[in-house]
């Protein structure tokens, strides 16, 4: 009998506890921008890849857009934050 190294689609499959590390991070940053003054991140998504945060979605002004990148980097675990949220108004609704 062969084994083979386990892989997913050729990747190595990642750790449960990636997964946890991965979910606490993005908690903590969603629920820091939730909890600061001078933005409304309701309509604002975190994910984590790794160490690093992207955030998307959208926000009313571009004030609030810098504000978000701010308020990410200060939490621990931190280290990189991609800011991809867009201001409201300019999110194009294409439908066909």
């Amino acid at each position: 009998m062969v084994f083979k190294e386990q892989t997913f689609h050729g990747h190595q499959p990642e750790a449960e506890a990636e997964y946890a590390n991965r979910a606490t991070l993005e908690a903590a940053v969603a629920n820091a921008l939730a909890v600061a003054g001078g933005i409304d991140a309701a309509d604002v998504e975190v994910t984590a890849e790794g160490d690093e945060i992207v955030l998307s979605g959208s926000v009313g002004t571009v004030d609030e857009i810098e504000r978000a990148t701010v308020i990410a980097r200060a939490v621990e675990g931190v280290h990189t934050v991609r800011n991809r949220i867009l201001l409201a108004g300019s999110m194009s609704d294409v439908r066909h």
